[in-house]
């Protein structure tokens, strides 16, 4: 019986369409990433679970909406990215099939209590941070449970080279390795050298020029992960992905601004707009997929546990509800698309249907827009997320006070688009088409109440 195949699923941080070198106004440079694009199947039409990155991820690994999961938030000193125990992850699958498992980077569902480490999580090995975000040279990293303070790399080029180690190490069993570079997210930081050639253009800011560098090492990154699966005879049978968990992150003022190209699409990290959740994705398997082509009907992050499972030969967890559908035949050529409602929602701390939601129904897309008030963090807290990335001896267990109390408006009405004929999102139908954009509400209202009650359920604080 031939090896089943490897699995390399490389989740990005914060990276939009328009970072794509091959997708870009000829700003972004990623010359390895497009070459991958190239030999691919490349998916146009691609959606993440969220607009902000624990919970996307907490999907991706569950193939489960993440207010299922209890990851709805960003804010780990709260404990609301954390990925709750009754969940079983796509490493936990796959180690029990015989794979080896190994997470490399971002972890963000769970910073406190071993029990949510990525090891008990079924990964076998891990090297990373768990929270949200690290800094690119005074890092503080995790080695399986062991704690290790910066060497003076480029958090990056660390991350790599530890993957082209994990990757050597393995050669000869099935393994899957989940790479979560943290580039380009804040903090803005990058080498020099991948810095200048932005600057000198005169084209952008310091910031833009900085992320735009920060993709560049990355794809440096990429390129020397594609190498060691050559040289090592393991190109032909690994199935390897690449997205982002979620649109580029747009802020800063003046030199540090980092607005930049982004497609067009509406909005970006933040919002349920199609320029916070529609990403590409890329998938290469020269063994098993015809590669150098697109595929352009919807795909959500809830399918990826059941695709990578069905494509390996996996069974997906029979007492589990997945909200995610294999689409491993589809992208062969062997089925029809999917055709059922997708669903995305986000603020901060609890969650409320009235903002930032959205669903999808074949073209049409509601939006419920963003309500200011309840987008809104804590000055603590927004203090203890940082003292966690650079103090973290400071705090053992997750804050338990209340969350902060607020007063949130009545939300703007509801907005309708059709996305096969307005992927921009510039003209509003809700009030052309009042009858569908009621009945989507009324979807959107009885799928959210679904997923918060299973959240409100979820008992693991000990």
């Amino acid at each position: 019986m031939p090896q089943r195949p490897n699995v390399v699923a490389i989740l990005v941080d914060d990276m939009g369409y328009g970072d794509f070198g091959v997708f870009s106004d000829g700003s972004s440079q990623t010359p390895t990433l497009d070459r991958l694009v190239s030999e691919s199947v490349c998916l146009s039409q691609h959606y993440s679970a969220s607009c902000v990155c624990a919970p996307a991820r907490a999907a991706f690994l569950t193939g489960r909406y993440p207010h299922r999961t209890g990851a709805i938030d960003t804010l780990e000193g709260r404990g609301l990215d954390r990925l709750a125990l009754k969940e079983v992850t796509m490493a936990d699958l796959l180690k029990s099939a015989g794979y080896v498992t190994g997470l490399i980077g971002k972890w963000h569902l769970g910073s406190f209590d071993p029990r949510y480490h990525p090891n008990a999580r079924g990964f076998d090995e891990f090297v990373g941070f768990r929270g949200g975000w690290q800094d690119y040279y005074d890092w503080r990293l995790d080695y399986n449970g062991a704690y290790h303070r910066s060497d003076g790399r480029y958090l990056t080029d660390l991350f790599t080279d530890e993957a082209v180690q994990f990757i050597t190490r393995h050669r000869r069993e099935p393994f899957f390795l989940h790479l979560t570079y943290n580039a380009p997210h804040s903090p803005f930081q990058a080498p020099e050298e991948d810095i200048g050639p932005f600057r000198e253009t005169g084209k952008f800011t310091r910031g833009v020029s900085t992320i735009y560098g920060m993709l560049l090492r990355m794809d440096k990154g990429l390129d020397r992960i594609l190498d060691v699966l050559e040289r090592e005879g393991l190109e032909e049978n690994t199935i390897l992905l690449f997205t982002s968990d979620n649109g580029p992150q747009f802020s800063g003022q003046g030199e540090m601004c980092t607005v930049r190209f982004n497609c067009g699409y509406n909005g970006a990290k933040g919002s349920v707009y199609e320029g916070g959740i529609r990403l590409p994705l890329v998938l290469r398997w020269p063994a098993g997929l015809e590669g150098g082509r697109g595929y352009h009907d919807l795909v959500h992050f809830n399918d990826w546990l059941p695709t990578l499972l069905a494509a390996a030969g996996v069974e997906a967890p029979q007492d589990a509800v997945l909200d995610g559908h294999s689409v491993w035949t589809i992208l062969r050529g062997e089925g029809d698309p999917l055709d059922i409602p997708r669903f995305w929602q986000w603020n901060r701390y609890t969650p409320l249907v009235t903002c930032n939601a959205a669903m999808r129904d074949g073209p049409w897309k509601l939006v419920r827009p963003r309500i200011v008030e309840a987008m809104r963090v804590s000055p603590e807290d927004l203090a203890m997320d940082r003292a966690l990335k650079y103090q973290p001896e400071l705090y053992t267990d997750i804050c338990r006070d209340p969350e902060p109390e607020r007063e949130v408006p009545l939300p703007p009405p509801p907005e309708l688009y059709n996305i096969d004929r307005d992927p921009l999102e510039r003209h509003d139908l809700a009030q052309a088409e009042p009858e569908r954009a009621a009945r989507m509400l009324r979807q959107l209202e009885t799928w959210f109440e679904s997923v918060e009650a299973e959240r409100r359920s979820i008992d693991d604080q000990a």
